[in-house]
């Protein structure tokens, strides 16, 4: 099985950045730990800041790999395009957010990815890459 994690804009400073909502782990770091506990799974991982980047990925693997899970960042909530992106490939998608965007700021709330995804999963900070990952696993047996 081949999983293809997508991280967006500002997530590649992980563990330097806002470390009260996102904490203090680097993505590497905790990316590294998650393919120690899905061994027998291709796990891969891409992080672009730029969202054309984001979807030419999305396409590379959207009708080869058995799963996406996605963290947009910000385009979560403005991006048509990579709702557009999701919907055009056969790979299920699973939107995931380090934090809870419910509890944030209101237009957070609000994402324009969701609806093309199988599901999403927010606010359980790191874990929710992990969560994915068992979502997927479950979904495909």
């Amino acid at each position: 099985m081949n999983f293809l994690i997508i991280n967006g804009p500002n997530l590649n400073l992980l563990g330097v950045r806002e470390k009260s909502i996102y904490g203090e782990v680097s993505f590497e770091t905790y990316f590294e730990e998650l393919k120690k506990m899905y061994g027998k799974i291709q796990l891969e991982y891409y992080q672009s800041n730029i969202e054309g980047e984001l979807i030419d990925e999305i396409h590379r693997v959207g009708f080869d790999y058995d799963g996406i899970i996605l963290n947009a960042g910000a385009y979560t909530h403005t991006s048509v395009a990579l709702g557009d992106a999701i919907a055009a490939v056969n790979a299920p998608v699973i939107e995931v957010h380090i934090s809870n965007i419910h509890k944030r700021e209101s237009f957070r709330g609000k994402t324009m990815i969701g609806k093309d995804c199988i599901g999403t999963i927010a606010g359980f900070g790191l874990d929710s890459y992990r969560l994915a990952v068992e979502a997927l696993l479950s979904r495909l047996d």
